[in-house]
């Protein structure tokens, strides 16, 4: 079996590790971008309002993963934002606390080993629980050859909660807006036998079953 590792990036090999994958899919497989070196800042300082991972699969590069924290709800006019009937920025911040993931990537070669996003998400969400975070929000592309639209909606449980046209990648396909509530879906599967919700929780049970008990607390009583 494959080893895999997934660890914050915050020297420099593990950055050279980021651009070589940002570089592959996002540049040259997709032609989203024109340079991989100015996606990822050469600070990586834990004080930043942003976390960085790299999944290895036995010591090679195997998968990126970005999150910003407290991002933008309210997406600039040039995007041509439409959100779901009863949706909107205010409505958003309402429901709790979000980290925007991006720069979810994996290079062809691995894209068959579901286990390496996996690790990803649930590294991701180990972080994000940690800090008191509530949400994940992301956009995914519809109809694009490689989109994890459907992994995301299906495997992980996000949410289509809108769409736009514009972003800040070369894409011309329309972009998916995808929201996940971490609680409301582990509250869903803990006891769920599937490997792949076993796999997104390993070691994390004590951390959720706590913030859950916390956040339920923490409702106001009527």
């Amino acid at each position: 079996m494959s080893g895999i590792t997934v660890q914050r990036v915050l020297g420099s090999d593990d950055r050279q590790g980021v651009i070589d994958i940002i570089e592959q899919v996002f540049q040259k497989e997709k032609n989203w971008i024109s340079s991989a070196h100015s996606q990822i800042p050469e600070d990586l300082d834990a004080d930043q309002p942003f976390s960085w991972f790299i999944a290895r699969v036995n010591g090679r590069p195997a998968g990126v993963l970005r999150l910003l924290y407290d991002p933008p709800l309210n997406l600039p006019e040039a995007y041509h934002v439409t959100f779901v009937p009863g949706i909107d920025a205010d409505f958003l911040r309402q429901q709790g606390r979000y980290v925007e993931i991006g720069r979810f990537m994996i290079p062809w070669e691995f894209r068959r080993n579901h286990r390496i996003a996996l690790r990803l998400m649930r590294a991701a969400t180990e972080e994000v629980v940690s800090r008191d975070y509530t949400h994940f929000i992301t956009d995914v592309f519809e109809n694009e050859q490689h989109s994890p639209l459907n992994f995301h909606t299906r495997v992980l449980g996000f949410e289509v909660i809108g769409r736009h046209l514009f972003g800040d990648l070369n894409c011309g396909c329309t972009r998916i807006i995808l929201t996940l509530d971490i609680l409301k879906l582990y509250s869903r599967v803990k006891d769920s036998r599937s490997r792949i919700y076993s796999e997104l929780t390993a070691g994390m049970h004590s951390l959720l079953e706590y913030k859950k008990r916390k956040l339920q607390t923490d409702i106001p009583k009527s």
